[in-house]
This record gives structure tokens, C-alpha cells and sequence, in this order.
């Protein structure tokens, strides 16, 4: 009866939107117009009224709350809001699940998942001030100096790299796609502005083994997806991209604070590819392309050998630019430019883009786009992976 519970082909992405793309602090806009403007892109792009949307799903302690959403953009009727828990971007996939489960429960219509960010509004990511106190994992942190995120999860990548004798060419090939594809890609902050070996290799650490362009953006933007039933995608402008399977969660003991989690070298996707896979009865040989989350590459190498797209041991083979990069890479990677070179988002614009490429849209197009991955934060706690395909693919 497992099949009788899942979300394998119920639901469907019908539209996409995103506004302008910032570095962080430049945005004309207070953070709450740009949620608007993302959602009312993606109905524009959709050809659905704002008036019909009745349910709203977000992740990472989005501050845009559904009710004050709905009032201005004229929702009849508000039937479903849910935020997925802690893991930050990790969640970005999970958002989508939890908007795709209220539809297939009957719980809503029409769902729009959405992140929105306006640093100058709120403060700068890791500079807030003004804390007293320190609970839970920072707690343990701070007293050590370790307060930022490639502070924190540079040791865990270090072991991994250590372990399967993976080398920085691994890491810079994932940057350098990155900024490859965005030179394609007019929304994309790095746009314009395109990285070689030579610069990479040449900037400055932040942290072993992190330099400079191992590191994703800080942005302002926002970016929105409608969802809506499968048996309603006929009634939209849009060719549809299913849902093919989604997955969250984490490892045992992998939220352990002191760091002391029994997997200490993983990205915390071992079960949720495993999950994943199952409930699209695919494989990782049927991905056509991959918008993994580039919080730092060494991380990318990690969710990428644990959905198991190469084994760890051959990393350094199969991370190559040639590899990664549309329409003929043996795995086309972050084809809108990611976190590193398009915009940090917390994930959402890979899910914006993952849905580009089923479509046949993308602005760096994979010759095989049937069906594509998004994998979410790694080295988090939860995180979260989605398949989307083609009808084609169901």
C-alpha cells in the first residue's frame, strides 16, 4: 500500500517567478514587496489569478507570513500555511513537499512555495546583534570562535576530502560551473563577470579548505513556484513539471550538537536519496541534471556522491568542468549559475530552475532534461531532496 501514499505524479509545478537578483543590502525593495512580486510573477507566468492561490509553504524562518501574503494579494480564502522546521536552505525541497502533500490531501487548490531575502532590511547574515544569550548548537560553538557557517562545517568537508582522497580540482570544477552557466543567464548576479582557474586558485581562504569562490552569495531577491493537482495542468499556460518524489529528514544522531554525530564526514543524504529514489522508481542514472545547493563545493561533492550520482572514489574523475557543464556533461550542473553564481536564495532558484529544464526552458539547457534533481542544504539536519520530470517521466 505504499504507493497509495504517494506523491509520485499527484501534483505539479505550473508556474515559476523570481524579481531581480541583489547583492545583499541592494535591494530597492523591503522584503515583504518582493515576496509579492515573485508570487505574482509566477501566476503571471502561469496564467492564474493571485485571488485563487489558498495555500502558502516556506522554509528557513521566512518573516513573509501567509495571512499578511493572502490579505494583499486578495486571496478568497486561506486553507493551508505550513513552514518547514530548521535546516535553513536544507528545507527548500521539503517546502515544496509539504505545499504538494496539502494539495493531494485536499487540504488546497492552488499553492505557492516561496523564500524571500532583503539583507538591508534585516541585517547581513551572521552579523545580527544584540543576543544575550546562546542556546542549543551555538552554544557550544561560540566559546570557540566557530560562529560562521564555513567556520562550522569546514572540518566535517575536510574529513571527507581526507578520507576518499578527493583534491581541490574537484571543488573548482564545481565552481567553475557554476560561474559558466551564469555567463549564459541574465538574471544571475555573476553575469558578466566569469571565473577561471587561474582567479580561483588565487583568491583568499576563508576557512580550510574553503577559498574565496568555494563560498556561496549573500543576495536580496525572491523566487515563488505555483503548485496545483496533476489532473489540472491542462487548464494552465505553462508545460507542467510533476512531481516526481520528495524526501526529508536526517541521519541518526546527524542534529548532534558538539559535534559528535556518529556519520561526521557525511551530507546527511544517504537515506533521503535512498527515500527518494523509491518513491520515484528511479535511479541516479535517470537524472538529466542536478541544482545542487553550493553552501560551499566541498559540500556539493558530498550530496552529490551520497544520491549516488559517482562514488566517493571517483570524485576526482568524474568532477571535471567538462563533466558538469549543458547540454552534453554527463551531469549538467547548476545550469542557472546556483548560490555561487546566479543567487543565494536559500535554494529556492534551483528549484525555479530545476523546473526551466523539464520545460525545455533553461537559458543553459541539458540535452536530457526529463528529469531533473534538487538537492537542498547539505550538511544539515533536516534536509531535503525533489525529483521533477516531464510526463514523460511518470
Amino acid at each position: 500500500m505504499a504507493s497509495a501514499r504517494s506523491l509520485r505524479g499527484r501534483v505539479a509545478v505550473v508556474g515559476v517567478g523570481e524579481t531581480a537578483y541583489h547583492k545583499h543590502g541592494q535591494s530597492p525593495d523591503p522584503e515583504f514587496v518582493l515576496a509579492l512580486k515573485a508570487i505574482l510573477a509566477a501566476c503571471a507566468d502561469a496564467g492564474i489569478d493571485a485571488h485563487d492561490i489558498d495555500g502558502f509553504a516556506s522554509y528557513a524562518n521566512d518573516r513573509n507570513d501567509p495571512a499578511r501574503l493572502a490579505a494583499a494579494l486578495g486571496v478568497r480564502r486561506l486553507r493551508s500555511a505550513t513552514m518547514q522546521w530548521g535546516g535553513g536552505g536544507g528545507g527548500c525541497a521539503a517546502a515544496v513537499a509539504n505545499g504538494a502533500a496539502a494539495i493531494a490531501a485536499g487540504m488546497a487548490e492552488c499553492v505557492v512555495v516561496y523564500r524571500a531575502l532583503a539583507q538591508g532590511q534585516f541585517g547581513r547574515f551572521g552579523q545580527q546583534v544584540g543576543e544575550n544569550a546562546l542556546s542549543g548548537e551555538m552554544a557550544w560553538q561560540v566559546p570557540y570562535g566557530v560562529i560562521a557557517p564555513p567556520q562550522k562545517f569546514a572540518p566535517r568537508v575536510m574529513r571527507y576530502l581526507h578520507e576518499h582522497g578527493i583534491r581541490r580540482e574537484a571543488l573548482r570544477a564545481i565552481a567553475l560551473a557554476s560561474s559558466h552557466h551564469a555567463q549564459a543567464n541574465p538574471r544571475a548576479v555573476m553575469h558578466g563577470k566569469p571565473l577561471d582557474a587561474a582567479r580561483y586558485d588565487a583568491a583568499r581562504w576563508i576557512v580550510e579548505p574553503f577559498r574565496l569562490y568555494d563560498c556561496c552569495m549573500e543576495n536580496d531577491g525572491a523566487a515563488a513556484v505555483l503548485l496545483v493537482a496533476a489532473e489540472r495542468v491542462r487548464e494552465w499556460r505553462q508545460p507542467p513539471a510533476y512531481l516526481l518524489a520528495a524526501a526529508a529528514g536526517g541521519e541518526h544522531r546527524s542534529g548532534a550538537q558538539p559535534h559528535n554525530a556518529p556519520k561526521y564526514a557525511s551530507a546527511n543524504y544517504a537515506g533521503i536519496a535512498q527515500d527518494l529514489y523509491a518513491m520515484a522508481g528511479l535511479g541516479p542514472a535517470d537524472v538529466g541534471s542536478v541544482q545542487a545547493y553550493e553552501n560551499f563545493t566541498g559540500a556539493v561533492v558530498m550530496a552529490l556522491a551520497e544520491h549516488g550520482l559517482f562514488k566517493p572514489e571517483d570524485a576526482n574523475d568524474f568532477l571535471t568542468l567538462d563533466n558538469l557543464i549543458a547540454p552534453d556533461g554527463r551531469l549538467p550542473f547548476n545550469t542557472s549559475g546556483g548560490n555561487l553564481a546566479e543567487c543565494y536564495l536559500q535554494g529556492m532558484e534551483l528549484i525555479v530552475e530545476a523546473v526551466r529544464q523539464v520545460r525545455g526552458q533553461s537559458t543553459s539547457q541539458a540535452r536530457r532534461h526529463d528529469v531533473a534533481l534538487v538537492i537542498g542544504g547539505p550538511l544539515v539536519t533536516p534536509a531535503s531532496s525533489l525529483l521533477l520530470g516531464s510526463e514523460a517521466a511518470l
